[in-house]
């Protein structure tokens, strides 16, 4: 074999096998989620709750992930990604006995707030832990591969937790739903121990002087007027313009396109179908063209999506799944770039608090957005909100073309 052989450079795999059993221990935990989230409305009313009482009990749950956030990030960029996850971990092993051993629907409420605590120190830690544990050259694919992992993970969860809850009831689902999360909680303190004898055998101390140092940083780079500005900006007109029209969207198709409710749902699986196939390939080009090329293209596909439900002269199922599969692969597009972009322009010490306070800061900025979307419907037309977020997805596509593109020195095959 010549010398020149010999120095070929090996490339790591795109999954190390440490990020295998990372993804392995977050399919199983979000398996037990997807069991019972889509049927909790059905168990609280099971439980005792009336209409009224179900809306009040999701609108708590909204607020309170809202002001957890961005603490959670903070302290998984303090005292280490794995052990971020593994104390979250054990918040959602508190909500799951709450749910099961709830004796009416009041008590779903502290379960909630159990789960919000894990979901504020498992999700800012999730992402942040893939970007230091992929090359940059490969983050985006990484990012697609697992956010792909997590939709088949919403086809199986809601599948098997129906099933489950229709022939087994309610409690008995929760458990199987608890044994799955337990698994994953066993598997993710094994992770947290080991890294505690390596990568983060040093951890700071949580302080509020170590809190206010993170948001001043986070906050300088907010308003700075760079990238990170834009990603708040592009990244939250998005989700107010979505919350104009999305919640609207069964309504609409029921009243104004004429569908049924298995028509609406089998649409629904069309969209999370064109989503899943979308993000892989999204990686890929978002690694080797720039993650500006996957954004644009996203907002232009969310667009044409918002536009074939405006302009449709028929009712037609088959052309609201045209809509649908636009709107799949507009969000299959943006989502692993936003991702890999956040990590490369945040540095590493930040990255936690970076994605808790994007999470944080758009749910509150498009909390009003449904209701401005019923005042559109109501004094305008029912196609009112859908053009406006149709119109704003096109717009949002410029500024993520020209503001997006990153230095060279960025995108260097190089580990974090």
């Amino acid at each position: 074999m010549s010398a020149q052989g010999d120095n070929r450079t090996v490339q790591p795999p795109l999954i190390s096998r440490n990020m295998g059993v990372f993804l392995f221990a977050m399919i199983l935990a979000n398996i037990g989620g997807n069991m019972y989230q889509p049927l909790l409305p059905l168990y609280l009313k099971d439980l005792g709750a009336g209409v009224t009482q179900i809306g009040l009990f999701f609108t708590l749950s909204q607020l309170i992930p809202l002001a957890l956030q961005i603490l959670g990030g903070w302290i998984s960029d303090t005292v280490g990604r794995l052990r971020a996850i593994a104390f979250g971990s054990l918040a959602g092993v508190l909500a799951y006995m709450t749910l099961i051993l709830a004796p009416t629907w009041e008590w779903l409420l502290l379960g909630s707030a159990f789960s919000s605590i894990g979901g504020a120190l498992v999700a800012p830690s999730f992402e942040a832990f893939i970007a230091e544990n992929s090359q940059a050259s490969s983050r985006a694919r990484v990012f697609g591969i697992s956010q792909a992992l997590f939709m088949i993970v919403g086809v199986i969860g809601p599948v098997l937790g129906g099933l489950l809850a229709d022939t087994r009831g309610f409690q008995f689902m929760l458990i199987v739903a608890a044994v799955f999360y337990f698994i994953a909680t066993i598997i993710r303190f094994g992770m947290a121990r080991r890294a505690a004898k390596s990568i983060e055998s040093q951890p700071r101390k949580l302080s509020l002087t170590g809190l206010r140092f993170n948001m001043g940083a986070m906050m300088g780079m907010v308003l700075a007027g760079g990238v990170v500005s834009w990603i708040m900006i592009t990244d939250g007109v998005r989700d107010i313009s979505f919350g104009l029209s999305l919640n609207f969207l069964p309504v609409y198709m029921q009243q104004i396109g004429g569908m049924n409710l298995k028509q609406i749902g089998l649409l629904n699986s069309v969209f999370g179908l064109f989503m899943m196939l979308t993000t892989i390939p999204a990686g890929w080009l978002a690694d080797r063209k720039g993650e500006r090329v996957v954004i644009s293209l996203g907002f232009i596909f969310l667009s044409l999506a918002m536009l074939v439900f405006v302009f449709m002269p028929v009712q037609s199922i088959w052309l609201y799944a045209l809509g649908w599969a636009c709107g799949g692969i507009g969000i299959g597009l943006a989502t692993p770039g936003y991702s890999s972009l956040i990590s490369k322009v945040v540095p590493r010490e930040l990255r936690g608090t970076a994605f808790g306070l994007f999470s944080t800061s758009l749910g509150l900025v498009s909390l009003p957005a449904p209701w401005l979307g019923g005042i559109l419907w109501t004094r305008f037309s029912p196609q009112t909100p859908f053009l406006v977020t149709g119109i704003l997805s096109m717009l949002c596509a410029f500024p993520a073309w020209i503001k997006f593109r990153l230095p060279k020195s960025d995108t260097k095959n190089d580990p974090d």
